[in-house]
Parts: structure tokens; sequence; C-alpha cells
């Protein structure tokens, strides 16, 4: 069978780029993986993005990043699945190779939050969600967490701050990343003092959203440039599964079940245990989420997922370190990038490159990007090859 490495990463740092359009924000990461690379160049173009169309009055990105980085002639495509659009396009550009279809893909995750200011990026967020059912009610993204903590809470006796664990963990570890838009760890009170966005859920209870590009060049073993110096990563697997739209919709809101599907195919085409994976990054945009995704991937049972975190679980010297570079919490939720963003920290951490944030002796990491409230869960397992 044919491994797909990550031969090449590259990313900027997240946070407002107001002075920067769309397509230099990817070509900077697009530049750096290729470099990265050993100078790889790339016959597929993916482009994970979530809101371009809405946001930056801007559709058609494939084509526009492919001529805009010098790469005009090649196949090119935009991936769009909300908030896994990024890990969707990671998807796509590692069946291409799988396949032996394409030798060198290049997948780029992009978002620009900052294009619009106010009512816009909320009005642009809720089109990623059930549009005659939800979002003409006005709820919001924020407001749909707020009733699945509240209801979580109530079902599970959770207290008030039985979800700092969460954002206190992220930023810890944000403050080692030099890509992070938050580079400072907080402290419980400062977390329970935190005014509220959609009570229950208070302000570092939701990752920020932001502007950033990460990149990624994969390739076969084999077409590695000679002199290739960095430690071998490959995908080992590579799931994505599907639920409602719409959260009504389901039997269990609670249930985060297309997570937990890509999940378990991940695992089982990658013939690992749970007890193999090294860390998780998990898709943090607002705490019940994490919650809801280390019970979804089976690391907790139904109702304790909050525990992880107030255990101290989930820190890199934990049981199961997660957010390993700061999360979507002090990253930052780029939008459509993230889960590009995800699979370039995994490789750092693989590589043994993470510094202070390097969980020791990494073999397995597992990353998972979800569209809204789990309606689309794309979940990897990159493993480090030992030689």
């Amino acid at each position: 069978m044919t491994d797909v490495i990550i031969a090449g990463i590259g990313q900027t740092e997240v946070g407002e780029h107001w002075d920067i359009a769309l397509r230099d924000l990817a070509y900077v990461a697009i530049k750096e993986a290729i470099a990265d690379s050993g100078g790889l160049q790339p016959q597929a173009l993916f482009v994970g993005n979530m809101l371009a169309p809405n946001l930056s009055n801007q559709a058609h990105l494939g084509v526009l990043l492919a001529d805009h980085c010098g790469m005009r002639g090649i196949e090119a495509v935009t991936v769009e699945a909300a908030g896994a659009s990024g890990g969707a396009a990671l998807r796509q550009g590692y069946m291409a190779v799988k396949s032996g279809l394409v030798d060198v893909a290049l997948v780029v995750g992009v978002e620009k939050f900052t294009d619009q200011v106010g009512a816009g990026v909320d009005t642009a967020v809720a089109t990623t969600s059930d549009s005659d059912f939800e979002a003409v009610q006005g709820l919001t993204a924020s407001g749909q967490a707020a009733l699945l903590m509240r209801r979580y809470m109530h079902e599970y006796g959770v207290p008030s701050d039985g979800f700092a664990g969460f954002p206190l963990v992220a930023h810890a570890n944000g403050a080692g990343n030099p890509c992070a838009m938050f580079r400072k760890a907080i402290k419980a009170e400062v977390y329970g003092k935190a005014e509220m966005v959609s009570d229950p859920i208070n302000l570092f209870d939701v990752a920020p959203n932001a502007d950033g590009a990460a990149a990624v060049i994969l390739t076969r073993s084999d077409l590695l440039p000679k002199g290739y110096l960095h430690p071998l990563v490959k995908i080992a697997a590579s799931a994505v599964s599907t639920d409602t739209l719409a959260l009504h919709d389901r039997h269990d809101p609670l249930g985060f079940w297309a997570a937990r599907e890509s999940v378990d195919a991940a695992r089982h085409k990658a013939g690992i245990t749970l007890d193999q994976v090294d860390f998780f990054e998990y898709h943090d945009s607002y705490s019940i989420y994490a919650a809801l995704s280390l019970e979804a991937a089976g690391f907790a049972p139904h109702g304790e997922g909050w525990k992880l975190a107030a255990q101290g679980a989930i820190a890199l010297n934990g049981r199961i370190p997660c957010a390993t570079l700061g999360g979507l919490k002090a990253r930052g939720f780029a939008g459509g990038a993230t889960g590009v963003y995800q699979a370039v920290e995994a490789t750092i951490q693989l590589r043994g490159q993470a510094g202070p944030c390097q969980v020791e002796n990494a073999r397995f990491g597992l990353i998972q990007s979800l569209g809204g409230p789990a309606s689309t869960a794309v979940t990897h397992i990159l493993e480090k090859i030992t030689l």
C-alpha cells in the first residue's frame, strides 16, 4: 500500500490580518510548505475554505490561488464543509495521492474573517447551519452551543466552572506556539470572572474567529527529494462521516455520532487502539464541543468528558494530551483552515519540533475537525515512521 507522507508544512500566524488579502495570506503558507518539502512541485491543489464567497466576495479559490502562486494549469478545486473544510480538503489530497492518480498534492486552508465586521460575520457563519429551520429563527452558532452546554450541565450535574479546564489547557499550550493568536496562560479565577457570550458560555469558552492560512505537501516516500531531512510523518488513516445538519433532528443532541463514526473508522484503517493515541487535536470551537468530542472518540463515557479537563488528563503530561499547541481556543478559529492547521501542528509534534509544547515520544496523533455541531466530522490519524 502507498504511504502518504506529509512532506512539507507551512502556516501563517493566526490573528487579525487587516492589511493582507486572502490570496496573499494563502501564498505565505504555500510558499513555506513547498520550501519545507525540499521544493516539491504540486500537480493538484485542494483548497479548504468556509466563507470566502460571503466574507471576501470571492469564490473559485482553486484557480485564484493556483494562478497567484505560479501554478497555472494544475488541477485546483475548493472544498467546503463548514468548519471541517480544511479537514475535508486534506482528505481529498490524501485520496488523490493514495490512489496513485497524483504524485504530489498541495492542500491549503485559508480564511479571512476580517474582510467583514459585525453582523455580516454572524450572517455568514449562519449559512453553515440549516437556513430554513435554524438560521431563519435567529439561532447563532454560539447560541446553539450554549443550548448544548446548558443541557449537558443539567443532564450530568456539571458545576458552573466544570468546563474551565478546556480553555486553561488551551491557553497554557498556546503560550508556546509562535503562530497562536493568544500566547498567554490564564488562571481559573480569570475564567470565573469572564463575561457571558451566551449563558452559560463565557468569553473563554468560545474560540475567536481569526484570519489564517496553513498548507501541507503530500507525496509518496519514494518521491521525496534526496537529502530530505525531516523525520517522516504519514497519514495513517482518513475518515469522514456526516449527521443531520439541524441539531433538532437528532435522537440525542449530546451524542456527536458522526465524530464517533469517523474516529472508529480511522482507527480501524490505521489498525490502532485508543491507548496508542499519543495526543488528540480536537475541534474546540466551544468548550462543550471539546467535551463531546472526547466522549465521541471514546476517551470518556457519555457525560464525563468534562472530567478529563477538570482532572488534568488533557494536559501535555496527562493521559491524553489535547490542543497541544493551543487548539482553536488559543490558536484561533481560522474557519476552513482549521483542519489544515491541525495537520501542521500534529506534524510538528510527531517531528519532535514542538518545543515547550512537545508530547514526549509521540508516535500517533489523532486530529478531528467538525462542521457545525459535528454535522460533518473529518478524522485523520498521523503517524511518525520509525525506520
